[in-house]
């Protein structure tokens, strides 16, 4: 059984592992890439129903995961594939699943779960299987709301790396890239190291001091889930990051981290944005990009102004927004080297529209170089 919290319940099959399970109730629209989606660290405490009705006909393997580990909270399909069938699968779907102990159901009509939370808005929710379902539905839904609700949620310190670690740079090195683990991805970190950098990956933990003592080039806020509100010691060192001149990227949840360290606030959007086909406009060349989502706050920053940072981070403007609803998909700092965007432009799963953004962030690393630095990057130092 599937519940949500006002009440709506929707029975199906025990899926993955038997048991119980709570989270916030989240739709994703792709119909294809459910390992990646599976293992993205930002669907941490998320129940994920999946739009696309046939789900685990290519199986998983151990390429294709964006972690070490599943990471969503429950897993909702309506038609899960009986046989596997890809040149590339080690094993099913239903296997990881219940080997990683995720709760799922299966056989609901998970598009009408979607319309539902359309209307009402992601909430929390439980699934329960076994000798869960034999609970009461009075049980059931007392336990689904006292379970945790998103807004005020850190879970950075959950999904971030415990202990620092390097990827070394490929082909010609320009420098170095401090990672803030918030939940970052495994591509994102590979197309960085692409660009030439030795891609410093740090726990969500690190203090001002721990990160001027390894002297990076530029600093990467990775995406993650929670709630940005409750992040204010991310806020801090990226302020006094800034104000030290050093170039600064940020995807999801750096995104909304990048506005608050800027002065704008953030918001729950109704049902959030999950899926790889979301419609956004690149203000600056005016095309229209499809891109990866996986997000259920957003930056309140005016659409049609350059704004003025409350911060003393000079001008800001929006440079992206999705063509949906108007949410800020993206912010550009017109005085100090930073900008961010919400979406995920490493495209696991998804479209390859946005990967550019990697290339202008070394650009731009490349811009702020003083000769000083040119002559450490050439003798090695970071």
């Amino acid at each position: 059984m599937l519940v949500l919290e006002d009440g709506t319940r929707y029975e199906g099959r025990g899926y993955g592992a038997i048991g119980r399970t709570l989270g916030e109730a989240v739709f994703a629209t792709g119909m294809t890439g459910y390992q990646e989606t599976l293992t993205d660290p930002s669907y941490a405490g998320q129940i994920v129903v999946m739009t696309a009705p046939h789900i685990g006909n290519t199986g998983m393997n151990d390429v294709d995961g964006e972690s070490a580990r599943v990471w969503v909270a429950g897993f909702a399909v309506r038609e899960p594939a009986r046989i596997v069938s890809n040149f590339r699968s080690q094993r099913s779907l239903d296997d990881d699943l219940a080997s990683s102990s995720v709760v799922g159901i299966s056989g609901i009509d998970t598009r009408a779960v979607t319309r539902h939370l359309r209307s009402a808005g992601a909430m929390r929710a439980g699934i329960f299987s076994g000798q869960d379902a034999l609970l009461t539905p009075a049980e059931q839904l007392d336990m689904v709301r006292s379970g945790a609700d998103m807004r005020g949620l850190n879970l950075s310190a959950i999904v971030s790396t415990p202990q620092p670690y390097t990827i070394p740079a490929r082909g010609e090195r320009i420098g170095s890239v401090a990672v803030l683990d918030l939940g970052v991805k495994a591509s994102t970190l590979g197309y960085l190291a692409d660009r030439g950098f030795d891609v410093v990956v740090l726990p969500q933990s690190t203090t001002v001091e721990e990160l001027k003592a390894i002297a990076p080039s530029a600093l990467f806020y990775s995406n993650g889930p929670g709630d940005p509100a409750a992040s204010d010691q991310h806020v801090e060192l990226l302020r006094t990051v800034l104000r030290d001149g050093i170039p600064y990227f940020g995807i999801c949840f750096g995104n909304q981290l990048l506005g608050r360290a800027l002065g704008f606030g953030t918001y729950k959007l109704p049902f959030g944005h999950r899926g790889i086909n979301q419609p956004v406009l690149d203000r600056a060349t005016g095309r229209v990009e499809i891109t990866a989502h996986n997000h259920g706050f957003a930056v309140d920053a005016p659409l049609d102004e350059v704004s003025e940072s409350a911060e003393g981070f000079g001008r800001v403007e929006v440079s992206h927004y999705d063509l949906n609803d108007n949410v800020v998909e993206g912010l550009n700092c017109l005085d100090i080297p930073a900008f961010s965007v919400q979406y995920h432009p490493e495209s696991a799963a998804g479209p390859h529209d946005a990967n550019y953004l990697f290339d202008r962030f070394r650009d731009m690393v490349l811009a702020s170089r003083t000769p000083e630095t040119t002559t450490n990057d050439e003798s090695g130092e970071a």
